[in-house]
């Protein structure tokens, strides 16, 4: 069953950043799905109906303004015992969101009229982020889980950052520190979007760290 929680307090909206390949349009966006066209209402809903692992938590966050006529945003973020929300940021581990934009008459620039755009931030071990081919793995684990889940989408792009941050002088966190950044969009094809969500989760699932679901982790 899927695994969802209560969407968090609102927060400041976001926008997607330019090497998404999401260009800007200059109207309203709609987050209110019942003011929304049925395409993207039955988008939006197969969004929430998608099966993701129980360390996973799935939820509504706010979308970003004026990219598209309509928009909707989910948060995933992987569990802790002492929290039940899933924000925007994270302070660790591994977060991600995952927006839908729907443009009726986007079809020449998406080939289609629902765009998806994603992005997440993991922190990572030493012993993984220093492996000069994680970027190219990363991506790999995107193709695989869309494969896998049967996620039907055309024009994916994106890219994976990976960052080594060192801390000096009397700053708190770690003194070293090393994270990875994926930001992806694509096109979807039809308008059930679960196995778009549930290949998302797998691969925040694989740069978290996660065992394979039914594997316990060692401590």
């Amino acid at each position: 069953m899927p695994h969802r929680v209560s969407p968090p307090p609102s927060a400041p909206p976001r926008r997607a950043s330019p090497d998404n390949g999401v260009a800007p349009v200059h109207s309203v966006s709609v987050t209110a799905t019942e003011q929304a066209p049925q395409p993207f209402r039955d988008a939006v809903e197969s969004m929430h109906a998608a099966d993701v692992r129980a360390e996973i938590s799935l939820g509504d966050i706010r979308p970003p303004q004026k990219l598209a006529p309509y928009s909707h945003a989910v948060g995933l973020e992987v569990l802790h015992p002492e929290t039940d929300l899933v924000p925007e940021t994270s302070e660790g581990d591994a977060f991600g969101r995952l927006i839908l934009l729907h443009d009726p008459k986007a079809e020449e620039s998406w080939s289609g009229t629902m765009r998806l755009v994603a992005y997440i931030q993991a922190d990572m071990d030493a012993d993984v982020a220093s492996d000069p081919l994680l970027p190219q793995v990363a991506w790999q684990w995107l193709h695989e889980a869309f494969e896998d889940c049967g996620a039907e989408l055309s024009n994916l792009g994106g890219t994976v950052t990976t960052t080594n941050s060192v801390r000096y002088g009397e700053i708190g966190g770690p003194p070293e520190a090393f994270q990875l950044e994926m930001r992806a969009s694509w096109t979807a094809a039809g308008l059930d979007l679960s196995p778009h969500v549930e290949a998302f989760s797998r691969v925040l699932a694989n740069v978290a760290g996660l065992p394979p679901e039914g594997v316990a982790q060692l401590q």
